[in-house]
């Protein structure tokens, strides 16, 4: 028994040393969450300007402490619930979702863990069962260099909602014209939903499948008593403005300069006072119209 037990004891040591040492050999590619949008922000931190990425992305960083708590929730609700508990792979959604291709011959439930889609985001590989595979061993490695509010970070930075969208604070500025702090039900809702699927449910594009899956989320929301059937249809009666709104252009001259000046900085402070750089503008703009006039 005493040696039976040493021998398990040695093999999950070796099978440790492993893990590190392929972790070592092998780290995941992190270009992608660097290769961010550059951003010029007023005194109050309120975005003047902002440059796509290298790749012509609107992909903004942000953490999670700077996003409507609501939507966090939301999504971990729909997406991953155990996800603070998990290293990385969901065992239990693994084998339920196995059980349930067995039983009905094609994939009812994913099993994919936001530690393993931040995996597939930061490296893109063909849909295979290899790449699954190579998704979970990434999982692992993510789980063990980051803690898991890194991780969420890094979802909320590169996730996809349509079109040069990456992110949620891109997406929020574009849908909905404000940052991610403060979201309502239904615009936390459609943010669930569009990485889902983000070409297809674009609500600029295609209203009507937008809500579609924003409908969705929100009956997923109520089974799991995240919220209640009548917020779930407030919610979902109230209509997507499907558009997409400007990003701000504020100090648009400055922050070319500033962009130049400082080739290193992704968020360039400046001290401009956004309320006196939004009346200046006015002034200008009014006084350009009289003119032409």
């Amino acid at each position: 028994m005493i040696r039976w037990f040493l021998a398990l004891c040695g093999l999950i040591m070796v099978l440790i040393a492993g893990l590190f040492l392929l972790d070592r050999l092998y780290p995941p590619d992190l270009s992608r969450h660097g290769d961010l949008s550059r951003t010029v922000v007023a005194a109050d931190g309120s975005v003047l300007r902002m440059f796509t990425s290298a790749d012509d992305k609107w992909r903004l960083p942000v953490r999670s402490e700077e996003v409507d708590p609501r939507y966090i929730t939301f999504l971990l609700a729909c997406e991953d619930k155990r996800f603070w508990v998990h290293h990385g792979i969901d065992l239990q959604a693994v084998i339920r979702a196995i059980g349930q291709w067995i039983e009905s011959g094609r994939v009812v439930s994913g099993a994919s863990t936001i530690t393993m889609q931040v995996a597939r985001l930061l490296e893109r590989r063909p849909r295979t069962f290899l790449s699954k595979g190579i998704e979970m061993m990434r999982a692992v490695q993510l789980e063990m260099r980051f803690s898991k509010a890194e991780i969420l970070s890094i979802y909320l930075t590169l996730a996809p909602f349509g079109g040069n969208l990456e992110g949620v604070r891109a997406a929020s500025l574009a849908y909905f014209g404000k940052s991610p702090r403060r979201l309502t039900v239904a615009e936390a809702a459609l943010l669930v939903a569009l990485p889902q699927s983000p070409t297809t449910n674009r609500p600029d594009r295609h209203g009507k499948k937008a809500t579609a899956a924003r409908t969705r989320v929100l009956q997923r929301l109520v089974a799991a008593d995240v919220i209640s059937s009548r917020t779930a249809t407030e919610a979902g009666s109230i209509p997507l403005e499907g558009r997409r709104h400007d990003f701000p252009f504020r100090a648009p001259h400055l922050s070319r300069r500033l962009l130049s000046s400082m080739p290193r900085e992704a968020t360039i402070h400046t001290h401009v006072v956004a309320a006196y750089q939004a009346a200046v503008a006015d002034i200008v703009r009014a006084a350009m119209g009289t003119a032409n006039d």
